[in-house]
């Protein structure tokens, strides 16, 4: 890679993009909980009382959440080319991604959906280890890249963001400096004419209304979390392009949230929105584009301030830095917790907001508890989740 193309090697941390993240991923504890109370869906575990209003929030949380964690990971990305060089970034996220993958959808994801069973057909009394040889009856799908192997209770689960996040980067590291270096371009153009901070809006539109959205990864197609990768890797951490995204960070929220309010009409009366080819539909998708695009921009432009950020690179920060390196485990963790948790919270006969409440704190308790107690103790669980082999450091 040129020194043209190369990011700093040191770059300095931003507080917001790890305050972003972990937002993010401790707010999946809170939407997928919401999931057992939808009208609409599939979840591990329903309840018997549902209601409508989880599918709007729901359906505001996922047409942003999941693209920023993407855009943030390319920038990440950036930033570890940079240091590492294609070769062994590559071989670093083939371990640190790759690992944490295999062993969840191995030790824990059969979890999730034994309980879907048992949930579904009480008189379901098949135990947790008779249940595994099932699991494990898969065969490969080779045309369902990078979701090659499948089976009817295999999944890779929530794990789909990781899986997907390993693709990308094991595709850009060949190619890397020529992205880097069309992003420097592409920044320089941005910056004379800021409008074209909507052009991403193209291909992902291009993608979601021909191909349809796809329920199983939070209602984009999961191509479109190529164009926020690769938009982080390339643009995302240039000052020419972070100071047109701060200037225009209101009018794209506003216009997010009017794009999302227009997706209203066609999510409520198209039989599957998703994948209907009807005009309605068409529409529909390509407005639910353009409100994740918007929405994901205003977010980090509101959220990037230089000057505070400098200020708070003086101060610690004990807690966002003991959660900001703990994001993936509590993400690898987080939807077998809820999902246990919720299991038995179901058949209570209280109402809605009690067990939504209890399935919430309940949930994040043990997962703190156990990334606590026990993935940050040894070299060999932060291995298998993910984690540096840095001996744990304790917050004050």
């Amino acid at each position: 890679m040129s020194a043209q193309t190369q990011a700093p090697a040191t770059a300095p941390r931003r507080g917001e993009l790890d305050l972003l993240r972990i937002l993010v991923v401790l707010g999946l504890v809170f939407f997928h909980a919401a999931l057992v109370f939808a009208t609409e869906g599939d979840y591990y575990v329903q309840n018997p009382q549902t209601t409508e209003a989880i599918t709007i929030l729901a359906g505001f949380a996922v047409v942003w959440a999941m693209p920023v964690l993407f855009l943030v990971a390319g920038l990440g990305a950036r930033y570890s080319v940079g240091r590492r060089g294609t070769a062994r970034f590559a071989r670093e996220r083939l371990v640190r991604l790759g690992v944490p993958l295999v062993f969840t959808v191995v030790a824990l994801n059969p979890l999730p959906q034994w309980l879907r069973l048992r949930a579904a057909d009480p008189d379901q009394h098949e135990s947790y280890w008779r249940f595994l040889p099932r699991y494990f009856t898969v065969h490969l799908d080779l045309a369902d890249f990078p979701f090659l192997v499948d089976g009817e209770h295999f999944e890779s689960g929530h794990l789909w963001f990781v899986l997907l996040l390993l693709a990308f980067c094991l595709l850009l590291a060949p190619v890397a400096a020529r992205v880097a270096a069309g992003g420097d371009r592409a920044a320089a153009a941005v910056a004379r004419h800021p409008a074209l901070l909507l052009l991403p809006v193209l291909p992902l539109a291009v993608i979601n209304v021909p191909l349809g959205m796809e329920e199983d990864y939070a209602a984009w197609n999961h191509w479109a979390y190529l164009v926020f990768f690769l938009y982080g890797f390339a643009l995302g951490g240039d000052d020419r392009v972070r100071s047109v995204m701060r200037r225009l960070a209101r009018p794209l929220g506003v216009a997010g949230l009017v794009l999302f309010a227009a997706c209203a009409p066609g999510f409520m009366t198209s039989d599957d929105p998703f994948t209907d080819r009807t005009p309605l539909a068409l529409v529909t998708r390509a407005l639910f584009s353009a409100a994740g695009w918007c929405l994901v921009v205003a977010i980090l432009g509101t959220l990037d301030r230089p000057r505070e950020q400098r200020r708070a690179r003086a101060r610690p920060r004990p807690v966002r830095e003991y959660l900001g390196v703990a994001a993936l485990p509590l993400y690898v963790l987080h939807q077998p917790v809820v999902v246990a948790v919720a299991y038995g919270v179901v058949d209570w006969s209280a109402p809605i907001v009690v067990e939504y409440t209890v399935i919430v704190t309940g949930s994040l308790a043990v997962i703190l508890i156990l990334y606590e107690g026990v993935v940050r103790r040894t070299r060999l669980t932060r291995f298998l989740f993910g984690m540096r082999p840095d001996p744990p450091v304790t917050p004050s």
